[in-house]
């Protein structure tokens, strides 16, 4: 949790900051992409607005009508950014792009600035801006990876594309990705701008908007699906399913396991449930004792199983799932 918090504190303040130094360039010099550019920080300032939200809410404790806590609100809350503020911003940042290709735009980038009685092109603004908010993103993104690789070493995931289809830890899922997004769109924003500086051509500037606003629909589209998943109620990966139930069912005077299944219900969340067969002349102490014993072991053996319940039966079913 405080991991994850510092990740979406530290992707705020930058995205803050860029936001205001984006809007100041387009101000200057009506650039497609720095407008596209800007309608990215805007949301992703929104963004961590939103996670943590969802921090806070889910850090409340359990009660009547929510028995197994909130920890659920970080997934609904990184929802919510991806459809509202990332669906937003890439459909307008695309639109916007594809006017100024289809129609043109008027660009200010060969004009002139004074400032403190200096002289400078425009296009120097929207230079320095977008290096500087390479800089911030790119110190927001290291936050980020580190956030995440603590996430992949825990489980032992090898790539990041792993993590990202098995990771329930979707806070600071969204800001690394979040991040990585930033990067990505800034370079676009900056070889935009060059190129219609260079070339004297609009139609990059334009193009650059629309592959920014294509990037943050790719992007919404990405991050609503995995939400999806754990808004569901998805289970355990099944090699970390597999090794609990084989724990159940090695353990001594088990004889059997009618049903067994595995669901998370927050971030690194995960409640077991089985129905178990025990030997027969085991009396209903030596029941319970084990019963004790194995909701113990499965929560020493995986650091994300937080409740176990285990139902004895007196026979083996068929059916294992």
């Amino acid at each position: 949790m405080a991991s994850s918090k510092r990740v979406v504190i530290a992707a705020g303040i930058a995205n803050g900051a860029i936001a205001i130094m984006k809007f100041l360039g387009f101000l200057l010099t009506g650039s497609p992409a720095m407008l596209s550019e800007t309608y990215h920080s805007i949301s992703d300032t929104g963004n961590q607005v939103f996670l943590l939200i969802g921090l806070r809410y889910s850090g409340r404790e359990a009660d009547r009508t929510h028995p197994f806590g909130y920890g659920k609100a970080q997934f609904f809350y990184s929802f919510l950014v991806s459809v509202l503020l990332f669906g937003i911003a890439g459909w307008m940042s695309l639109t916007h792009g594809y006017e100024a290709i289809v129609h043109g735009h008027a660009s200010s980038l060969h004009g002139k600035v004074e400032l403190l009685g200096a002289g400078f092109r425009a296009v120097y603004v929207n230079y320095v801006v977008l290096v500087g908010a390479f800089g911030f993103e790119t110190y927001a993104l290291v936050t980020a990876y580190r956030g995440m690789r603590i996430d992949m070493d825990e489980h032992g995931w090898t790539s990041f594309v792993e993590a990202f289809k098995k990771t329930s830890n979707i806070t600071t899922l969204t800001a690394f990705t979040e991040d990585t997004v930033a990067v990505s769109g800034i370079v676009l924003a900056f070889l935009g701008v060059f190129l219609t500086d260079y070339t004297g051509n609009p139609l990059w500037d334009g193009l650059a908007a629309l592959c920014i606003g294509l990037l943050l629909m790719g992007f919404a589209l990405a991050l609503a699906w995995e939400n999806k998943r754990l808004l569901l109620g998805e289970s355990l990966q099944k090699n970390e399913e597999d090794e609990l139930r084989e724990t159940v069912a090695n353990w001594e005077g088990v004889t059997g396991i009618v049903d067994f299944r595995t669901v998370y219900f927050g971030p690194n969340r995960v409640l077991v449930a089985a129905d178990v067969a025990f030997d027969g002349d085991l009396d209903t102490r030596d029941v319970d004792e084990r019963i004790t014993a194995i909701e113990d072991a499965l929560v020493e053996q995986n650091p994300s199983v937080r409740k176990v319940y285990i139902e004895p039966e007196t026979a083996t079913s068929t059916g294992g799932h």
